[in-house]
């Protein structure tokens, strides 16, 4: 996943040179890998951003500022969203990317994960013995659950960043 940060190289405010910088400056410090896609001196740049910049988050004169920040093509944030996250010690859920261990957002991650495990550890208590046993299905069949298991682990962190995105709307309402 590639962390693109849109901005104008040749922008003429300080106020949009001073949020690009501060952005791009914490991205580089936390060594957070991202490209800068420069709206001023690429069209195409410009026109893939303003198109993809969720109607609902666009200024009322429809043209987005930078910078704007998306996580390959799912649409991050603009510096007020990014500022916020940041002071919320959220950045890497804001940016959809898995915390780094040993980080306060790690732990948040770590509580909640402890929760959910704590509530599936209730649910196999409860279940028939056959199921919990631990015998090795044969291996092709093993192999297909393993699949199926990253791709569970796979939907759920999708959708506990799509839960984090609802509780961040809810705040800022």
């Amino acid at each position: 996943m590639v962390i693109k940060v849109f901005v104008a190289t040749s922008s003429g405010s300080t106020a949009i040179k001073k949020k690009q910088q501060e952005v791009v400056g914490f991205l580089e410090a936390n060594k957070i890998d991202f490209q800068q896609m420069d709206i001023a001196g690429d069209e195409d740049n410009r026109k893939w951003m303003r198109e993809n910049v969720p109607g609902e988050k666009k200024p009322q004169n429809g043209i987005p500022l930078p910078p704007q920040i998306f996580n390959e093509e799912r649409y991050c944030g603009d510096f007020e969203s990014f500022f916020s996250a940041k002071e919320e010690n959220i950045i890497y859920s804001f940016l959809g990317l898995a915390p780094p261990p040993g980080t306060k957002e790690d732990e948040k991650s770590d509580a909640t994960n402890g929760t959910e495990a704590h509530t599936e550890d209730k649910a196999v208590e409860g279940a028939p013995e056959e199921a919990q046993s631990d015998q090795t299905p044969p291996e092709g069949q093993q192999e297909g659950e393993e699949e199926h298991a990253t791709t569970g682990e796979e939907e759920e962190k999708q959708g506990e960043g799509e839960e984090k995105e609802e509780v961040e709307e809810q705040e800022e309402s």
